[in-house]
């Protein structure tokens, strides 16, 4: 069952009441710095999330598009491996819980463990989580070093989401390398920068090495074909924003676009896709042009017209991020 939607739901009703007693321009000025440590490219080996205004204020800046950016990529991944369910998950460096929501909205009857090491974020994460699924309410929130010495637990299902930028390169490797031991599936998450690609590929690289298909969104678990330095990888998704977050955030608009990379890899093999979407499809008259990731071919376009009668009314509707040609049409 997918419960993603009343998942999302859940999760706006739940960050609904936070700022609640916390001053504006506190909670201002800790999203500020949030922001700037996001957008910058110096690793700590501290936790971010200092004290509960600081985590209140990263849960209703960054949870909602931190929950669908997860969302998209473990929709790819039950996309790949539609038979296949986690029994068990971990979220490293999960936080106030995000990428756990977003597991629960795509699969149920799992337990779950959320790995953090600022307390803060993970007392928040609890009381969150009381409004949400079975999967988040039996949770187990611990406290751990995300670093070089963390040992992880056997896993079906691991999630590393925006924890890489955290860290230093050391630790980012044993991060990786601790993760492909523990789980069966890996889903990384990063920013959908020029950095945060860079470290998804060394992320891919790893899991590759030992042992693991990518599922998505490559159709290949080969090299990547873009040439380093010249462009990035990454997809968007499409955040609503509530009037917590557009107070939170000082946006006006009831959207915004998070845009990030990610790689999903997995022990078992998923289902191969011929292609992805790596850019947001141009509609013009008549026809719809399509930047794809090949299996076979590396990055090319694909221009669609009338005259490809249903295949044209597919692309048409193809999103961003989509795996290419429809699962009907790739016989």
């Amino acid at each position: 069952m997918n419960a993603t939607l009343p998942t999302a739901d859940a999760l706006r009703a739940a960050l609904a009441g936070l700022l609640d007693g916390l001053p504006p321009k506190q909670a201002g000025q800790a999203v500020d710095r949030l922001i700037a440590h996001y957008r910058g490219t110096i690793p700590t080996d501290a936790p971010v999330l200092r004290d509960r205004a600081d985590v209140v204020a990263y849960a209703a800046y960054r949870m909602p598009a931190t929950f669908e950016a997860v969302r998209a990529a473990l929709a790819a991944l039950h996309e790949a491996a539609p038979d296949w369910a986690p029994a068990t998950h971990t979220d490293v460096g999960g936080g106030t819980g995000a990428a756990s929501w977003a597991v629960a909205g795509e699969w149920e009857g799992h337990r779950t463990t959320v790995l953090d090491w600022a307390e803060p974020a993970l007392a928040l994460g609890r009381e969150l989580a009381a409004a949400g699924p079975d999967a988040l309410r039996t949770a187990d929130w611990r406290r751990a070093r995300i670093g070089e010495d963390l040992d992880l637990a056997p896993a079906d299902l691991v999630t590393i989401s925006y924890v890489l930028n955290e860290l230093t390169g050391p630790a980012r490797t044993a991060l990786i390398d601790a993760a492909a031991r523990a789980g069966q599936a890996v889903a990384v998450i990063e920013a959908g920068t020029p950095g945060g690609y860079t470290r998804i590929i060394e992320a891919r690289d790893r899991l590759v090495a030992a042992g693991f298909t990518v599922a998505a969104p490559c159709p290949h678990s080969g090299a990547c074909p873009i040439e380093p330095g010249t462009d990035w990888c990454h997809f968007s998704a499409r955040v609503s924003r509530s009037s917590l977050h557009r107070q939170v955030k000082g946006g006006s608009l009831a959207y915004e676009d998070e845009k990030f990379s990610y790689v999903v890899a997995t022990r078992f093999t998923p289902l191969p896709v011929v292609a992805r979407v790596v850019r947001r499809p141009q509609i013009r008259k008549g026809q719809v042009l399509l930047d794809l990731c090949t299996r076979e071919e590396g990055l090319g376009r694909d221009t669609v017209t009338k005259r490809h009668g249903a295949l044209y009314r597919a692309a048409r509707d193809t999103d961003w991020g989509d795996a290419w040609p429809p699962p009907e049409d790739t016989a």
